[in-house]
């Protein structure tokens, strides 16, 4: 399989320090920290499993293994609300951390995975019935 060009241009360490920021802040937001303090009590290996996945989604490594979609379905404590939250603060983390070209592809990115995430959870516990809320 031929090596493809990144889908963005940032480094391995570029993603290292996007992450390391963002959860750093996570863990002292208000609305934030509670719902991944129910679930993470190893930071170091949770920051390296997510590198490897935006690492995986980037720059086409292969090394992420997990579910996003399953992982915010299970948690349990993750609402649709949460989804604009926590973008807004990795937006802030992107714009503070790249330059802009780069910052705003990842954002773009960051939002198409969310809006999946977000209908995920919206339909857990939906009747079959119910139409989904695409906005």
């Amino acid at each position: 399989m031929p090596n493809l060009p990144p889908r963005i241009a940032v480094t391995p360490e570029e993603i290292e320090r996007v992450v390391a920021r963002f959860y750093a802040r996570t863990r002292v937001h208000p609305v934030l920290r509670p719902i991944f303090a129910a679930h993470v009590t190893d930071w170091p290996a949770h920051e390296a499993k997510i590198v490897r996945f935006w690492r995986g989604a980037i720059l086409g490594e292969v090394g992420y293994e997990g579910s996003p979609m399953m992982a915010h379905r299970r948690a349990g404590n993750v609402e649709a609300a949460h989804f604009p939250v926590w973008l807004g603060l990795f937006d802030t983390v992107l714009r503070e951390t790249l330059p802009p070209g780069p910052a705003g592809e990842w954002s773009a990115l960051a939002h198409r995975l969310g809006r999946g995430l977000r209908l995920g959870v919206e339909d857990v516990g939906r009747a079959p019935s119910v139409v989904p809320n695409f906005h």
